[in-house]
């Protein structure tokens, strides 16, 4: 199982192996997801609400979404297409 910053800051994969950015991993791997959403990075914030399985989470991404976006999607919204994140399972990671 990816780390959650591993998890978080994943952008593709290579065979078995998560392709993680490492530079956006050093700068905002501390963020809470609350704090990933209220900067803008929605895909990262949804990629920690999903990896969190917090329901709490996922409702912040979606608010900061709508109130930067003006959209007016809800959780039943298919979000993972929307922001390109699904769980999978790698078994190791490979920090760019």
């Amino acid at each position: 199982m990816l780390s959650r910053g591993d998890f978080i800051f994943t952008i593709g994969y290579d065979g078995p192996a998560a392709v993680v950015d490492g530079k956006a991993k050093r700068r905002y791997g501390s963020l809470s997801t609350r704090e990933l959403a209220e900067k803008g990075l929605f895909r990262a914030a949804y990629s920690s609400a999903v990896w969190s399985k917090d329901a709490g989470e996922l409702q912040a991404v979606v608010e900061a979404y709508n109130r930067a976006s003006g959209a007016g999607i809800t959780e039943d919204s298919h979000l993972d297409r929307l922001f390109g994140v699904f769980p999978v399972q790698a078994s190791r990671a490979v920090v760019l």
